[in-house]
């Protein structure tokens, strides 16, 4: 495949994204497969669409200056297309400029006039003559945080005041940094040396982790295609969200729930603790991700999850009162902690979106509490830095109910390089990105008194 058409591919993938709010991991992998793209092709392909995502309020800062018209007013195609290609400009170094900016050209030509490719090569090639606008000229230092790091405003503000400005910057900056690729390694199936050696036979290139004793750090190449990745050897996870599980601590034979399951990594890694054996009732609102956990759970060979069609807010009218041994809630949030992996998190969600999944998360908590034994523990987890959602929900959630105590021994049961992020009082655990290459995680663990 010709670079040009893989920045055609990257073009329309980035369009769809902004028109249809669309999730740009499941797109991107859907246009590998049905536009054909060669492998070879797919990291500069992958680099193109999220490296134009992240850093997208930048580049309109950068285009901003030499573009005559509005850049809202400029087509939806052009105004992506200028930023694809100042992407390349700026930020790759094995990309030419001349190169960039003739692809440019050539797609402008064949999508639109003589005009529009007349534009596009005179904004390129100014920027490329004059040099890029200085962001020190803006005054806010808000502001100029937001465009430097490629953050909305609101955004960061909200960060400044529950972080300061030490912790903001470097958790903007981590956020535009390439993450750290783990996978979880099924020890029912073989050892961590075991999935290495079979991963390097396949081309792969990995390493065990020096924070998770059933992790391994992925340093070249793709799993998905691999004999161990389909034998269920290994599941694609975030080391943050290994931690769950090593919180949560399920014992053999014990009754679990996971109220919001779906895709079902940090179930099936629950069932691999348990030794495949008791039982773990996985839920979750979605018809379609209910079958994603039944296909990890069977690619894995697991037996013992059970994953059932139901919104968790209402497993009481459902389940027995004081039934299970464990309970997670895995709550749905606003997902800022991954915007590393996901770029496009952090232009479509909201100071609202905030606020009503926080509503959600405390309803959830309230439904699941009277399903735990007593003696029981919950953890409550969430992949988002925001304190509206960690924090204040648990804490709300323990001090409005008498026999909830924050789990002081959680300490005990986390990996030992991950107990510096710990507030023992309060049973928590937040982990920001850039800090211990894992995405932006919270962890909380609370205990059933009598």
């Amino acid at each position: 495949m010709k670079q040009g058409n893989v920045r055609e591919a990257a073009l329309d993938v980035l369009i769809k994204i902004e028109k249809n709010q669309a999730y740009s991991n499941l797109l991107l992998n859907e246009t590998i497969k049905q536009s054909k793209v060669l492998e070879k092709d797919v990291p500069l392909l992958t680099e193109l669409v999220y490296g134009t995502l992240q850093y997208k309020r930048t580049l309109d800062f950068y285009l901003s200056t030499f573009s005559k018209k509005t850049l809202n007013k400029l087509d939806l195609w052009v105004l992506i297309l200028l930023r694809m290609s100042l992407y390349q400009m700026v930020y790759l170094d094995r990309i030419p400029d001349r190169a960039a900016i003739h692809e440019a050209v050539q797609i402008a030509k064949k999508r639109g006039h003589q005009g529009i490719s007349g534009m596009v090569n005179g904004i390129l090639r100014s920027i490329q003559r004059e040099g890029l606008p200085n962001i020190d000229s803006i005054e806010d230092p808000v502001e100029k945080m937001a465009v430097g790091t490629s953050h909305p405003t609101w955004l960061i503000s909200r960060w400044l005041d529950q972080y300061g400005s030490e912790r903001t910057e470097l958790m903007a900056k981590a956020n535009l940094q390439h993450p750290t690729y783990s996978a979880r390694v099924n020890l029912l199936k073989g050892s961590v040396v075991d999935a290495i050696l079979s991963l390097e036979q396949d081309g792969i290139e990995s390493k065990k982790s020096d924070q998770i004793p059933e992790s391994i750090i992925i340093t070249k190449g793709s799993i998905i295609g691999t004999k161990a990745f389909k034998e269920g050897w290994l599941t694609i996870q975030d080391e943050g969200s290994m931690l769950v599980a090593h919180a949560l601590s399920p014992e053999k034979d014990q009754m679990v729930l996971d109220a919001c399951a779906a895709p079902g990594g940090k179930s099936t890694h629950l069932s691999e603790r348990m030794q495949n054996t008791g039982k773990i009732i996985s839920l979750d609102i979605h018809k379609h991700k209910v079958g994603l956990i039944e296909q990890q759970a069977n690619r894995l060979g697991l037996t013992n999850i059970h994953a059932n069609l139901l919104d968790a807010r209402k497993a009481t009218e459902n389940f027995e009162k004081e039934s299970f041994d464990r309970i997670l809630v895995d709550a749905p949030c606003s997902g800022l902690g991954v915007i590393q992996r996901k770029p496009d998190v952090k232009w479509t969600k909201t100071e609202e979106d905030i606020f009503r999944l926080s509503s959600i998360q405390k309803d959830i908590l309230d439904s699941v509490w009277p399903l735990l034994k007593k003696g029981g523990r919950l953890v409550y987890s969430t992949c988002t830095v925001d304190l509206e959602e960690n924090n204040h929900v648990i804490t709300s959630f323990v001090s409005s109910h008498e026999d909830a105590l924050f789990d002081r021994d959680l300490k005990d049961r986390l990996p030992e390089s991950f107990r510096d992020c710990l507030n023992v009082d309060k049973g928590m655990i937040q982990l920001f990105p850039g800090e211990k290459g894992t995405d932006g995680f919270f962890i909380s663990a609370v205990q059933k008194i009598n």
